[in-house]
């Protein structure tokens, strides 16, 4: 990672690595839970057991729920105090869980350059609209992999129907000031993705096309993933604004600029950022992600890595007291950089 000027240290800790990871605008992704309404056939559940793997194998359950509302939200503060400035809330589907609400409008305080960010399928945000309204939510992104009934059931496994998401985003739009959409590119979608682009467009959406993140679960669809050059080549042909980000923490992309709106497509090609135990990871060409987040779960673990359980660390003996979760983050990333955990 990007070297400070000094070690910033205190009780013992050096906390160059977290300090480093948040200035690089890494994430801190919080899964509320890892239940969802709808079986996206690719899901990562942030590193639990996926629900279309839970569908086809009961046994195979995710982690129990171990945290309280307001668990997250000392935790979330804390961590926030300590440098972290982008949280993103996630599942499963965020809104699916009893704990949404409470934590969503017990945000701690923003500080300079905090943001929080909703990702959702979309289908419950017009049920939750009137207290998502009251929440500190600067963004929502709504996962739109689909563009008709047919695409979604094949996607999705799902008898709700393309309109219940078209129209959360909608509430979406009615409620907060930034939207966003993101798009897994696949086979299933091949044929819309031009339909989705053309949406985002006419609404002035962001949206984000990505590439396949490859797990233990979604091994038997490999036939589905494509790569991003089609909708690369689309892109070209509408602008000549692009540019490309590799610096910092994450995936490599493309920026595109259509009439003023950021489209950008995570693009394996141009390389990922990673560090320490990447190194030698036997599942580094796997990942498309590289080290560009940190994973709160519902049980109380936090996972440098979203493909590698046994580098997650289990927090929920500082919860009591959770002042000490800060140093005990930074050691753990401190372990993970250096490739010693």
């Amino acid at each position: 990672m990007a070297a400070s000027s000094a070690p910033l240290t205190a009780s013992g800790v050096d906390w160059t690595a977290l300090r480093n990871f948040a200035m690089l605008r890494g994430q801190l992704r919080v899964s509320l839970t890892p239940r969802c309404n709808v079986k996206c056939w690719f899901c990562h559940n942030e590193g639990d057991v996926p629900p279309p793997f839970t569908h086809l194998h009961r046994e195979a359950q995710p982690r129990a729920r171990e945290l309280a509302a307001h668990d997250y939200v000392n935790a979330m503060g804390e961590l926030i105090a300590a440098g972290l400035k982008r949280v993103y809330f996630t599942g499963g589907e965020p809104l699916t869980s009893p704990l949404a609400r409470p934590v969503l409008t017990r945000l701690p305080a923003h500080g300079p350059d905090v943001t929080y960010t909703l990702i959702t399928n979309g289908t419950l945000v017009r049920t939750h609209q009137e207290w998502l309204a009251t929440t500190g939510l600067d963004k929502v992104k709504v996962s739109l992999h689909y563009f008709s009934d047919d695409s979604f059931r094949a996607i999705a496994n799902t008898r709700i129907g393309i309109a219940t998401v078209l129209d959360g985003i909608e509430a979406a739009r009615e409620t907060f000031e930034r939207v966003e959409l993101n798009t897994l590119i696949q086979r299933e979608n091949q044929h819309e993705l031009h339909d989705i682009l053309s949406f985002a467009l006419d609404r002035r959406l962001p949206v984000q096309f990505i590439e396949l993140v490859d797990t233990d679960f979604n091994v038997g669809r490999q036939s589905s993933a494509i790569g991003a050059q089609g909708i690369i080549d689309h892109l070209r042909t509408l602008t000549s604004d692009e540019n490309i980000e590799v610096s910092g923490v994450g995936q490599g992309r493309r920026v595109f600029r259509v009439d003023g709106i950021e489209i950008d497509v995570i693009h394996r090609e141009l390389g990922r950022h990673h560090v320490g135990q990447c190194g030698t990871c036997p599942v580094r060409n796997q990942c498309v992600e590289g080290f560009w987040a940190l994973r709160l779960d519902h049980a109380g673990g936090v996972q440098p890595c979203l493909l590698r359980d046994d580098v997650r660390m289990d927090i929920r003996p500082l919860l009591a007291e959770p002042e000490n979760i800060p140093a005990a983050v930074a050691a753990h990333v401190a372990a993970f950089t250096e490739g010693t955990l």
